[in-house]
């Protein structure tokens, strides 16, 4: 298995409802550092797993339409505690619609996750010792 890694970061506000989250459910800020993993069983013609440069530049854009918002504000989150663990599964979704739309070129097309072998992860860290991931195949 051949694996490539990008990493961003983004800063959001929110809250959380609920007790279990104690003083979070207060307004606070977060930075994100985030870690986008490209997997594959073999590389392509080239030799690699995906362009990195594209790579870059697609998690960069997906992270944009989140960075420096207030999710409590946003409307697609209405209702849904934004946790690490969400926010890793709503990257990642959509990362995996950007790559389906080919902005990672044709070479990207190896990474379609026939029978689960391969596919994407992303690993949101919301300091030095906690951090949330969500991997899957993508179709």
């Amino acid at each position: 298995m051949y694996t490539v890694n990008v990493r961003d970061h983004f800063m959001i506000a929110h809250s959380f409802a609920g007790a279990v989250f104690g003083p979070a459910q207060r307004l606070h800020g977060a930075t994100y550092v985030v870690d986008a993993a490209f997997m594959r069983r073999e590389l392509d013609d080239d030799g690699v797993v995906v362009d990195i440069g594209l790579a870059s530049q697609v998690l960069k854009s997906v992270l944009e339409a989140l960075n420096f918002r207030n999710l409590d504000e946003e409307p697609a989150f209405a209702g849904r505690n934004t946790t690490t663990e969400y926010m890793a599964r709503v990257i990642f979704d959509r990362l995996a619609a950007r790559i389906a739309a080919g902005e990672l070129g044709a070479g990207a097309s190896g990474l379609d996750g026939r029978e689960g072998l391969y596919g994407l992860r992303i690993t949101l860290h919301e300091s030095h010792v906690a951090w949330a991931s969500y991997e899957a195949a993508l179709r």
